[in-house]
């Protein structure tokens, strides 16, 4: 008996030892949108699908740390053929998070513009569930939540990396988020590597930019420039409404 209970008792050790939790590091993530299904069906919409490519892919890095991340564009898939116009709105885009204070300070290009946007990060009801995969050699769980109060997001998160993060400002799960997919947005996100060294703190930071607006004055400023664009066309209006969702997320 004494022997049975040496050996578990090194079993329990060891596997404490090789259990590694990470707290910061640097993760890439691959980005794929199916560009031609956000598009509608109108005739113009018909039209400009012959001279585009079925996805969009890009590459995006999360830098996190315990209390903080920023998570940006990287690159483009090579030859991704996409014009030069929808690659700029993805270029300037960049999300910093608090979570010490559980705030977002998100920068977008919205038709040309550059807009900050500061308020508090999404309260996200999530249902964890038995489903689980690998992802970039880490164990990842399932998890269904809602955003938008009718749009579904898909995630697989890691409780391998203890920062409770992940793409764009999705958050709120035991653990980092390396895959997501959002049907409705005809995206999805998926962690290719994991790094943790490189971690570069003082590079976590706010941009630099004039105070931030709220979502609510954000959303009151493209409601009004949607109005001037968007008709009772139900495309335009589906067109109309996944802008938003992308402003926000």
């Amino acid at each position: 008996m004494k022997n049975i209970l040496t050996a578990l008792l090194l079993i329990s050790f060891n596997s404490s030892i090789g259990q590694v939790f990470i707290d910061r590091g640097i993760i890439e993530y691959e980005v794929k949108t199916n560009i031609k299904k956000t598009m509608g069906s109108s005739s113009w919409a018909e039209s400009m699908k012959e001279k585009l490519p079925q996805f969009k892919t890009g590459y995006y890095n999360l830098a996190f740390t315990p209390s903080a991340s920023i998570y940006k564009f990287a690159k483009w898939e090579d030859n991704s053929g996409i014009p030069e116009y929808m690659k700029k709105s993805e270029e300037d885009n960049s999300w910093f998070i608090n979570y010490e204070n559980h705030s977002v300070v998100m920068q977008k290009n919205i038709f040309g513009t550059i807009l900050n946007i500061s308020d508090s990060l999404k309260n996200i009801k999530w249902k964890l569930t038995n489903e689980s995969r690998e992802i970039a050699g880490f164990s990842c769980r399932k998890a269904v939540g809602i955003i938008f109060d009718s749009v579904y997001v898909f995630a697989f998160y890691t409780d391998g990396i203890t920062v409770s993060g992940g793409p764009c400002s999705i958050t709120g799960l035991p653990g980092m988020i390396l895959g997501m997919t959002i049907p409705r947005l005809y995206t999805s996100w998926i962690a290719t590597k994991v790094n943790t060294y490189g971690v570069k703190e003082n590079e976590i930071k706010m941009p630099s930019a004039k105070k931030g607006m709220k979502y609510y004055e954000i959303k009151k400023v493209l409601d009004d420039r949607l109005k001037e664009w968007v008709s009772d066309d139900e495309d335009d209006k589906k067109w109309a409404e996944q802008m938003l969702w992308q402003t926000f997320l």
